[in-house]
């Protein structure tokens, strides 16, 4: 059996959830088992288990048939658990390292007790790390072990349930279980230590308690149901009384459950207006059922509060408050003052827009930063035009750039009137990045986020993690996503990492990158189309180069001297290069460019058509190879700096141990690669076939069509995903001339 069982909850918390795992099983302690209960959760935390229980049979995973609440979840995973102690942990939070080992040291230094007590810190999204504020109480002074009448104040520590261990057969002769409802760690918490006689404590932080930005907190939850701390107070006293030995306990239980009552009472946030009247007549009437005889107020403030709850004076307690509202309400003033200063800054002419009703049948588009008529954005646009016509389409696009705007594009140029009306007047909002900081969100403007790429480098919060790779101020970063009410994703992988780097409340929708539905849908006109296009002739291989940016180099440098590889390729092989801009002035480059063995494609209006074009695509660390993956054509992964790249800005996984297909250090190697037919192979194929069932998961050529349902229609049955081994996709260009010529 092991040492430790750890019972983990889950319920929508695939973006947390890895990291919770993670820490788990990267302790140095290996004595342990998992018990992971899926709470019928609605998202890929489910999926998320059974993939890390299969790697690691430490895990075992309970799948509930319907969702229970926290409390008895735990219940479940209690009643499955062998190890000598139990904890539970939350699982948005994470254990420190060399928590488990800290733990099960003291659990035996101590004489094994019945409770041992350990620390934790509060982490917040920006990096900030908080101590708990009660940590003294842990301090391991006088015996190893105590009972807590000797330790009173061990009750002011905040009445959770997972900074403590507990050794099984005290839970099991003691009968305890978790009740359902909003606060249940209150009676688990109190029950447990007023009915041990040893407890051990263990001077070292091996929680890390996530305070989540949006979401995932009771306490930032304006509802009814905080009414529960009621019906969990009367287990507590019915405990109480059910052991007449713990009576003792009575009045320091009673001044916790009032303090509680006070708590719930007095923060913003979390009771509604219509419902605080009541919730004090309540607890007036618990206070003065279960008010000990002799009970003493404390002092100050706090007791005549105390005192306002024993009279049931709720009008003389709403004056106390009077005086906090009001700060706060000089406060809001101070915000609204400071917005309308921001406001002012943009023009009067926006602010006039703003005051004017929503067009609820205009749609404004954008892509990479305004620049052009692109990605998943320009595919949504071209599908609305199909399924709902009578919406009005706009693209927001730079002075510089609205040469490159396709004919028959509707535009304003951004910083005109026209931009600003748009903006502030449009029902909907689409951009693959944010818009600017001064655009404010109006209520009923709905803006989609689609991203444009599958991540293999960090994103969003994780970069703080590398601060060389960015100079971002990440407050803001997070405002701008606020504005976010649904995000696009084309696979679960991405999900997961969208809502832990930008923790707001938008609604991901995992419809698939409307982007790449060309290349499910397109055939071989299509195909030939585009190679036509390029100039290339039947017979000729290409091959696509996409190297991305390096934010650690001054400049956009190739990595790959493309006149010598271009020669040594031969003749019947051209060169696609597309990047930041194009790199080289040798004669050599020149004579390649113009018998068109090297041919830029860098300002390409629609990478979509080079994918189809290309027989096979050469990248780096680009989140190119995520989508051509969906034509099932060989990618080779040519990377002679991953360990600079990997180390400066962080990778989500390690290509050279999941890579696509083929994988060249040097340029020797991928010529190697390229003259031998070497990066098309079944061992290469099988790597594609594994990357494409990860990443390419709802890429089935239907996942524009669910965006404009859901977001634009209101539809909320949407396109089934087609299972993957019934999908198509493109032809080769081989496929497309065969095709062809049969015709």
């Amino acid at each position: 059996m092991p040492k430790l069982s750890l019972v983990v909850p889950v319920y929508k918390v695939q973006g947390y959830l890895p990291e919770c795992l993670d820490s788990i099983l990267g302790q140095d302690c290996t004595d342990f088992e998992i018990i992971a209960v899926d709470d019928c959760s609605p998202d890929g935390s489910g999926a998320i288990l059974d993939e890390y229980a299969k790697r690691d049979d430490r895990i075992h995973v309970i799948h509930l048939t319907e969702n229970v609440g926290l409390g008895r979840a735990r219940n479940a995973g209690l009643e499955k658990a062998t190890g000598d102690y139990v904890l539970f942990l939350d699982s948005d939070d994470t254990l420190s390292d060399g928590a488990l080992s800290a733990i099960r040291d003291r659990i035996e230094a101590t004489g094994d007790p019945e409770i041992l007590i350990f620390d934790y810190a509060r982490t917040y999204w920006d990096g900030r790390v908080r101590p708990n504020l009660r940590a003294d109480v842990l301090k391991e002074e006088g015996p190893d072990t105590f009972s807590l009448a000797e330790r009173p104040q061990l009750l002011d520590l905040l009445q959770i349930v997972w900074n403590k261990a507990y050794r099984r057969d005290f839970v099991t002769r003691t009968g305890l279980t978790f009740p359902p409802g909003y606060y249940e760690d209150a009676p688990w918490t109190f029950c447990s230590l007023i009915s041990t006689e040893r407890i051990a404590v263990l001077d070292r932080v091996c929680v890390y308690y996530r305070q989540r930005r949006e979401g995932g907190n009771i306490l930032k939850t304006v509802s009814r149901k905080h009414f529960d701390v009621f019906d969990q107070y009367q287990r507590v006293f019915d405990y109480l009384d059910a052991h007449e030995e713990l009576a003792k306990w009575r009045a320091p239980l009673f001044r916790k459950m009032v303090d509680h009552y006070l708590t719930v009472l007095e923060r913003p946030g979390r009771l509604p207006q219509d419902a605080r009247a009541e919730f004090f007549h309540r607890a007036s009437a618990d206070y003065r059922a279960r008010v000990p005889k002799g009970f003493t107020r404390p002092g100050g403030g706090r007791g005549h509060k105390y005192g306002m709850l024993e009279r049931d004076a709720y009008t003389t307690m709403v004056s106390a408050l009077a005086a906090v509202k009001l700060r706060q309400r000089v406060k809001s003033r101070t915000r609204t003052a400071l917005n309308r200063s921001k406001r002012g800054a943009m023009g009067a002419f926006y602010q006039s827009q703003l005051r004017l009703p929503l067009d609820d049948n205009l749609v404004l588009f954008s892509a990479y930063w305004s620049r052009s008529v692109s990605c998943n954005p320009a595919a949504i646009d071209a599908e609305l035009a199909r399924l709902a016509p009578h919406m009005r389409r706009v693209w927001a696009v730079r002075a510089e750039n609205a040469s490159r705007v396709p004919e028959g594009v509707d535009v304003v140029r951004v910083g005109s009137r026209a931009y600003w009306a748009a903006v502030a007047r449009a029902k909907y909002l689409v951009n693959n990045v944010n818009f600017p900081d001064s655009v404010v969100k109006r209520e009923g403007q709905i803006h989609v986020q689609t991203h444009h790429g599958t991540p293999l480098k960090t994103m969003g919060l994780d970069q703080q993690k590398y601060p060389a790779s960015t100079d971002m101020d990440f407050e803001k970063l997070l405002e701008r996503c606020d504005r976010w009410d649904y995000s696009v994703s084309a696979n679960q992988f991405s999900t997961v990492i969208w809502e832990r780097v930008y923790p707001c409340s938008y609604t991901t929708l995992e419809t698939g990158y409307p982007r790449n539905d060309v290349l499910v849908n397109a055939g071989s006109q299509e195909v030939r189309a585009a190679r036509a296009a390029l100039g290339l002739a039947d017979g000729t291989k290409a091959f696509l180069y996409m190297p991305t940016h390096r934010e650690y180099q001054p400049g956009f440098t190739p990595p790959l001297n493309l006149s010598a590889f271009a020669r040594e390729l031969g003749p019947d092989v051209t060169l696609l290069v597309r990047g930041h801009y194009f790199y080289g002035n040798s004669p050599h480059v020149d004579e390649l460019r113009r018998t068109g063995r090297v041919v830029d494609v860098s300002g390409h209006a629609r990478v979509e058509e080079l994918y189809l074009a290309a027989d096979a695509l050469i990248t780096d660390y680009s989140s190119a190879m995520f989508d051509y993956a969906v034509l099932d054509r060989p990618i080779i992964s040519y990377v002679p700096d991953w360990d600079v790249y990997s180390a400066v800005r962080g990778t989500y996984f390690d290509l050279l141990q999941e890579p696509p297909g083929a994988v060249a250090t040097t340029q020797a190697e991928l010529l190697k690669l390229l003259s031998s037919g070497a990066y098309d192979s079944p061992e290469t194929t099988k790597r594609r076939d594994t990357f494409r069932r990860r990443f390419c998961e709802f890429d089935d050529g239907h996942a524009a069509e669910r965006v404009v349902r859901r977001v634009f229609l209101g539809e909320e049955s949407l396109p089934p995903i087609v299972p993957f081994d019934e999908r198509h996709h493109a032809p080769t260009p081989a496929q497309a001339l065969e095709l062809v010529e049969r015709a």
